[in-house]
Parts: C-alpha cells; structure tokens; sequence
C-alpha cells in the first residue's frame, strides 16, 4: 500500500503537461543529419531542454524540412520509425524514453472504483478496440536477472490496439541454421506455438512486456524480455546444448498434435533416427517413415509407400520442391534420401494442405539443411556398404554458404558371399550427391539453390545391365512485404530414367531407355490478417514430358529393330487459397480450395474406339493426329480441403478434416515385383485423371507435461479411375498401352494407434494400425472384368501392422534401441488346377489377391556409443552395433509358379532370411 501511495504522490507531483500552453514552433531543413544535432538546433530555437540517454539515440539520422511547425510534430515525424518516445512538461523540459510512456493520469477505474460513464460517441468505437490502459510493470529489485531485452514498437497513447504481432525465425547460432518445431511459450501466460519446417514462428500478444521462452530438442533454452508496443519481429538466435541429444525418434514441438488443425500429419526428427536399427546400418528417414501407423510398403525390399491404402505412384516425395520419382536404391534397401544432408521431413497423409496437389494419398515434404554460415564444418559416416560425407562453408560470413554432400556404395561382395551361384557373378552399386547454396541478401530477402542426382545400376544376370537415375534442380526466393506479409517463389525441375543394355548370346542385343521430365513454377504467399486469420494462397504450374521409351539395337550384329513410343506432354496448373481461422480459444478451423486444371497436349495421335466396347484392335475406329502444343483433353475441378479442431481439454483435443484430389500421372506396374522399369502415364483422352476422397476423424491426448502422447485417428476413402492391368497384359514400349489397363474404383479405410513417449531414460513409441485396401474393376465385357467385377483386396493390404520402436540411455553416451514389427502377409495370386498342353503341364490362377503369403515379422536390436561430450574437440564420434532381423526369420516377399521340364515348381522370394550384424561409425566436427 505504501508503495501504491509513494507512486500516487510522484505522479500526481509531474505538472500540468506543457501541451496546456502554447507549444513553441520552430523551422528546420536537414539531411541526413545526426539526431542529437537536430535535437541541439530545436533547443536553440525554442529554449526547450532535451534529456536522454546518448546511446538510445546515437545510431539515428533524420532528414526532413519543416518550415514554422510545432515541435511535437517535428519529434512525431522523427521519431515515427523508432522505438523512442517523448514527453513534455511546462518547464520545458523535454524527457525521450525508450519503448515506453508517461501517463499525466490513471486509467478510468484504476482503483477498482466506477468511474464516470461512457459518452455517446465512446460507446460507437469499434467494439474491436479497447481504450489501452498505461502497463505497470512490477520489478523486484533483489532479483537479478540477466536476459536479453527487446523493444519493438512505441507506447502511443492515441493508438487505439491492444495486441501485435511478433514474428520472426529461429536460428542455431552454430551453424545458421533454421530450427524446426521449437517450441515458443509466453511465460506466465497461456500463449505458445511452434515454428515451422523453415524455423518461421508468429505470435498475437498484448502491449506491453511479456518474456518469451524456447525450448527444444538438443537447443538450449531461452529466455527473453520483449517490450511490445507494435507490430514487428525478432529472430532468436540459439546455441545448441551441451548435453547429450534424448533419444526422441519421431518429434513435434510438445502440443504439436494436440494443438494443429492438421490432422494425419507427421513429424520425421532426422537427427533421432540414428537410433532405430536399420538394415546394414544405414540411417533412413524413409525407412523409419514405416515404422508409423499408416504408412507400409508391399514389402521389405520393396520400392516405394502405401499409405492409407493408396498405390505408390499416389505419394508426391518432394526434396526442396523438386519431385524424386523413385525413392529406392539397392533393390529397395535403401532410400535415395541423404539422412546427413536433411533438415526436416514432414509427412501429410491426412488433411493435405492445398499448396500441394497432383497426388492421391500423401506428401513427403523434405527439406535439406541449410548451410554454415558461421563456420566450415561437416558429417561422415562408414558402414559395411556405404560411406557418406557431408561438408559445409561459409561462402560470405553469417550471409552464404555451401553445402556439398554424397553417398557411395561398395556393395558387390553382399552378392557374392551369398549361397546361390546365380549371382556369384552380379553386381549392384549406387551414389548420390547433393548440393545446396542458401544465400541472406538482407533481412527481407533470402535465396536457396539446390542441385541432386542420384544413379544406381546392377546386373543379376550375366546377360543384362539396368541402370535408373533421379536429377533434380530447385531454386527458391524468400521475401518479406511486411511484418504481415510474405511469399515464396519456387523454380524447380526434376527427371527420371531408367535403361536396359542386354547383351545375349543371340543376336537380339538391345539397348532401351526411358525417360520423364518435369518443371513446376510455383508462387505462394503468406498474410498474418489478425489474431483470428492467417492466409495462404498462390498459384502453381507444371510442365510434364514422358519419353515412354525407346528401343535401340546394339552393335552391328543385332537382328533389333528401332523401336520409339511418341512422347507425351501435359501442363497441370492450379490456384490455392486456405485460411486457418480462429473462431474462438477452443475451435480452430482450416479451410482451404484448390482448383487444378489439366491439359493433354500435342504433338501426337490418339486411338479413338467405339463407345460402349472393349478397347482392342477389333473396336478401333480412327486414329485421330494433334499439332505441337495443341489440347488433345482437359480435366479439373475444384479441390476441398477443411479441417476442424476443437480442445475438450487444453491437453485433449478431436479434430475432423475432408479433403478430395485428382492425379493426371500414373504408373504402369503390376504392384509385386521391385522395378526400377515402371514407367509413367499421362492422362489422356483413353485413360482419366485418378480421384479420391477422404474423411478422417481423431483424438488426441497429452499427458504429464506433454511426456506422453496418445492419438486415436480413423480414415475412410473413396477412389475413382485407379490404374490397374489385364491378364498378361505387357506395359513397357507398348504402343497401344491403353488397350493393356483398366480403370476402377477403390476404397479403404482403418484405424491408426499410436502411444509415444518423449522422454526419460525409456522412450519410444508402440503403432497399431487396423487398414483394408480393396479394388473393383468391373465392366459388362469379360475381358474387362476382375473378380466378376467385385471387390478384392489390392497388392498391398495388410489388415494388421504393429510396430515398436524402443530406446534405453544407460548414460549419456550408451544407449540400445529395439524395433519390432509385424504385419499381416500381403495379398497373392495362387494356381488352383492344372492342364495339359504338347505333353507340358500349365496352371491356371484363382481369384486375383485371394490368397496370402505368410506373416512379416523381424526383431532388430542396436547399441549405440558416443563419444566424450568435450566442448573443446575437433569431432563429436558415434559408433553403432545393430543386428536386423535378430530372429533370422525368412519372410517371403512374394510366392511364384513356373513351368519347368514339364513340371510346376513353386519358389519363395525373401530379401534378409538371417540375422545381419553391422557397425557403423560417424563422426561430425
């Protein structure tokens, strides 16, 4: 009470203010002159006495010309685009303050007392804007705390906003770059949020001083003081912690999956990986995509994901913008994805934002790490197969830098110590470079360039060489309007190709190859409107070109006929528009629309047949040409993305979102063997754009702190068009494929269960996920019919999959992990009888997918060592002990019957059927 009273009297003892008398005028011109220098000037005109301190003001310069004007309006005019305030009292002493202001009186009812009523025109203010009370600030004077204070923005007692918007990046002062999913809190207050893939985080706050906290994975927390009295923006540049990283594998920001509105979105931590084993000891982020409920693939070794129940040509896996086609090196093994060179990896098989498009079932958005900019550093690793190294340079200090990264293999003695004399004369290798340029121009702009190529080849038989290759280019421009306002410019190119050199004793050499291109524009923008809508919208372009293949002989001998597929082309465009509205504390609402539109374009022909017939040579009626870049066919529509999300509880929320897509690209493939030669189809006027629809319904729930999480989500989809073959049918250099495909329906639908825990000496996570897949190819001609035009069930359901991700820190530096995953055994087609033909013996098949192959189920065990967390070291080491597939199960991959010597054989595929012990070594300065 004594101190409320001794601060009562010392206000009350400041003077009527000097604005009551005649506010003196003065005339100036000056450019680009020191502020305290005009300050002396409007002294000497006026008798007026400045008081300030040197070092708020020393950095400002002015310029102006002001000819007989009142002194408040010339500090109005020079002060507007700082952070300094001024007060005036009738002595004529002028007080300058940092960020804050001084009150002549107490706010109406500042004693808890009614005061005197509204007047009419006080109560007609917008109801949006509140009178704004002066901000006391208690301050304890025998606590010291050293942080960081941050002004942004003036006290104006005329402005009539009662919150602002901070926003700004995360940054790790080690080695410049972005920090992804920290978390940002506002201490004493329930205000928080997390910041994005590129480090970007905004908050809505009110005047006045608030101290903001950040935590996250391997960051050292902070704390600082912001004094806010406008909108505006700090970056937080952090160190990282000393202390060793927890063993958290897959991480968000703590309330991440309670607080988003997306729902099916996941959060890949790259630098957690490193603890789930792996096969031969390679880190995955791919591979450890799998281990998550609802995502599988039709097999180990396969190439490529399900997810949701979708076929694998329905996920877009983007690397910087730029398309990586096929995602698998080594048969499947492996991933073409440098984990070294990765900065964060977020995957949408849910709500899918309406930025992206083109795809059915999901988004892989990964992004590489930006550069060092401080200092050069780098990252290597090797391993019984491959070794990687990664290196980073400043190009200017704290502005550019470069990094470099790749990946090779020596992998054919795997091939020859295997018991099988078939392949003691194989081979199989691979590598992978990258390169990325990140570039700061100013604070308002900022450039990153990234370069990738990938090629893998090998040669099972002695008579054929396959090679495949993935090269993308991508170029990015950041800009920043405003506080409110920013947009990104995205130029990105990616191809695929495949080859086949065969080299037989007859003479039928031949030499095949294939080839897709594609260039996307993108522009996309970013509106903070207020507390309640924040925007996104843009528009995007992609120019596709298919070379189908071609068909060369090779050497002189060759009896092979050239043989070349028209090329196709299409141009797929599409505006986006979402907004996430705030309806009020508890609801969340995202709403976004896409609208793609799809061209089939010239030059080529196109095999016109009879309506209401069976595609086939018989019911061809004409062969229609088209001139370069004329419209064959047009498809679009509109695309529906919404999303809700409400908080039972602050730690407990449900969230519900439907969506729909269309995809004008397919695959041409039978869904069971691991093929780096399926090719790619465009929609045409014979083959339609794939559809889909899809609701999802969750729950999610924290406990102790965030620790654990619990989520409970279900899905249901509807497919339309699915690209499927006939019997027999042959999908490579195939100059009339449309009569070798049918197109369907699809549905799916499943529960997904995860519990994880995030920290502790004992983390990890247990997924469960309950998921049908079912196809329907259906047609009133017999050869056009599936299963008697019912549904069956697709390549790749599995009903039941678990998965079990454990890890245990017995100190710092040692640590084991454990994965264990079972899944139900994947469709197959089985010969049910037999008959005789020319005195051989053939089969013919049951239903399409009525039988199964067995179980999967592997156990894989790893132990981990770092090395000494010494600050003052040359490189941090990290050595890793895995076995995969610790019980030496022999899963098959698939089941197949052939004829031989007149007789049926049937043979089991398996990729790992005993145990596969690795070490690893890494080490990162």
């Amino acid at each position: 009470m004594r101190n409320k009273i001794v601060f009562i009297i010392l206000l009350f003892s400041i003077q009527f203010i000097f604005g009551q008398n005649e506010v003196p005028k003065v005339s100036l011109s000056f450019t680009n002159r020191s502020f305290t220098e005009v300050l002396q000037d409007i002294e000497e005109q006026t008798g007026l006495s400045f008081f300030y301190l040197e070092n708020w003001v020393s950095e400002i310069r002015v310029s102006g010309v002001f000819d007989n004007v009142a002194v408040t309006t010339v500090l109005d005019d020079l002060l507007k685009e700082t952070v300094i305030n001024y007060f005036i009292m009738d002595n004529g002493r002028v007080f300058l303050l940092r960020n804050s202001q001084i009150y002549a009186g107490l706010p109406e009812g500042f004693f808890g007392e009614g005061g005197e009523q509204l007047s009419k025109d006080q109560e007609n203010v917008d109801e949006d804007l509140e009178p704004v009370a002066p901000v006391f600030v208690q301050t304890d004077q025998n606590a010291v705390r050293v942080m960081e204070t941050v002004r942004i923005g003036r006290a104006d007692q005329n402005n009539r906003r009662t919150t602002f918007t901070l926003q700004g990046k995360a940054i790790n002062q080690t080695n410049g770059q972005p920090i992804p999913d920290l978390a940002i809190l506002v201490e004493g207050e329930d205000i928080g949020t997390s910041t994005d893939s590129n480090g970007n985080y905004s908050l809505r706050l009110s005047a006045g001083e608030h101290i903001i906290q950040t935590r996250g994975l391997a960051i050292q927390d902070s704390r600082t003081r912001i004094i806010l009295y406008g909108d505006g923006s700090h970056d937080f540049q952090l160190n990282e912690s000393v202390e060793s990283l927890d063993e958290v594998v897959v991480e968000g920001n703590r309330n991440r999956n309670v607080e988003a509105v997306t729902t099916g979105v996941t959060v890949i931590d790259v630098e957690g990986i490193k603890n789930i084993p792996q096969v031969l000891g390679e880190r995955d982020i791919l591979k450890a995509a799998v281990a998550l409920p609802g995502i599988t693939t039709a097999g180990e070794g396969a190439s490529g994901f399900n997810v949701r129940g979708g076929r694998t040509d329905q996920n877009l896996i983007l690397l910087d913008n730029g398309v990586v086609y096929n995602p698998a090196h080594f048969f499947g093994i492996f991933s073409t994805i440098n984990p070294y060179t990765t900065g964060s990896a977020e995957i949408y098989k849910g709500d899918i934002p309406a930025e992206f498009g083109g795809r059915l079932s999901s988004v892989f958005d990964i992004t590489s790490k930006d550069a060092n900019t401080e200092k050069f550093s780098g990252e290597a690793s090797i391993g019984p197969v491959t070794a990687n190294v990664v290196l980073e340079t400043p190009i200017i200090k704290n502005k550019s830098a470069l990094m470099v990264g790749g990946r090779a293999t020596y992998s054919d003695w795997i091939l020859g110590a295997l018991d099988e004399k078939k392949l003691s004369n194989s081979s199989a290798s691979f590598y992978d470079i990258m390169a990325k340029y990140n570039h700061t121009i100013n604070e308002n702009n900022e450039i990153k360039a990234t370069g990738y190529y990938s090629h893998d080849d090998f040669s099972i038989t002695s008579d054929s060489i396959y090679d495949y290759s993935n090269r993308l280019f991508s170029l990015g421009w950041d800009h920043k309007f405003s506080e409110k306002i920013t947009s990104n410019l995205i130029l990105s190119n990616s191809e695929y190709q495949f080859g086949i050199e065969f080299d037989g004793q007859a003479n039928d050499d031949f030499d095949l190859g294939y080839k897709n291109n594609e260039t996307e524009f993108k522009y996309k923008m970013k509106y903070l409107y207020n507390d309640k809508h924040t925007l996104d919208f843009g528009i995007a372009s992609k120019y596709y070109v298919v070379n189908p293949g071609r068909k060369d002989p090779m050497g002189p001998d060759s009896d092979v006929s050239t043989l070349i597929i028209p090329r196709e082309q299409g141009l797929e465009s599409a505006l986006f528009l979402s907004d996430q509205f705030k309806f009020n504390d508890k609801l969340l609402i995202g709403m976004g629309l896409r609208y793609s539109f799809y061209a089939s374009l010239g030059e080529g022909e196109q095999r016109i047949y009879e309506d209401d017939a069976p595609k086939n040579e018989e019911t061809l009626e004409e062969t229609r040409q088209f001139d370069k870049n004329e419209v064959i066919e047009t498809y679009g529509g509109p695309e529906l993305r919404l999303s809700a999300r409400y908080f039972i509880r602050p730690d407990f929320s449900v969230k519900a979102s439907l969506n729909n897509a269309f995809q004008y690209i397919h695959t041409l493939s039978n869904n069971t063997t691991v093929s780096p030669t399926d090719t790619w189809k465009l929609s045409d006027i014979n083959i339609k754009p794939q559809e889909a629809y899809q609701a999802t319904l969750g729950f999610y729930k924290n406990f102790d702190g965030s620790i654990y999480e619990l989520s409970l989500e279900g899905y249901y989809k509807k497919q339309k068009n699915l690209l499927d073959y006939k019997v027999g049918a042959q999908l490579l250099l195939n100059e009339t494929i449309e009569a070798e495909v049918l197109q369907g329906d699809g549905k799916a639908y499943g529960i997904e269960f995860l519990i994880k825990k995030n920290e502790g000496k004992l983390n990890g996570w247990l997924g469960y996920t309950y998921s049908r897949s079912f196809v329907k190819l259906d047609s009133e001609f017999n050869e056009e019919r599936i299963n008697n035009g019912e549904f069956f069930p697709s390549n790749y359901d599995k009903p039941h999959d678990i998965s079990l991700v454990a890890n245990y820190k017995f100190t710092r530096r040692f640590s084991a992990s454990a994965n264990f995953v079972y899944q139900t055994g994947r469709p197959v087609t089985f010969p049910i009888g037999s008959f005789a033909l020319n005195n051989s013996e053939y089969v013919f098949y049951s239903d399409r997918n009525k039988f199964r192959i067995p179980d999967y189920y592997r156990l894989d065990l790893s132990f981990q060592m770092e090395g000494n967390h010494k600050i003052k070291k040359f490189a941090h080491s990290f050595w890793s002990f895995s076995i995969y597939n610790v019980l030496g199960r022999n899963n098959p991959y698939s089941v197949f019957f052939v004829t031989e010597d007149g007789d049926i054989k049937a043979y089991q595929s398996s990729i790992f059927s005993v145990p596969v012990p690795t070490i690893t070594y890494n080490f990162k300065f």
